[in-house]
């Protein structure tokens, strides 16, 4: 029987990467707060 979690690097990078939130505000956000470190 096959397990329910298949992990896919690129899926998740692509939801959840750096370019992902590129595409949504946070990082402009963080940047106008003044974050020496954008995303951990």
């Amino acid at each position: 029987m096959k397990r329910t979690y298949q992990p896919n690097n690129r899926k998740k990078a692509k939801k959840h990467g750096f370019f992902a939130r590129i595409k949504t505000n946070v990082i402009n956000n963080r940047r106008k707060k003044g974050r020496k470190e954008l995303v951990k």
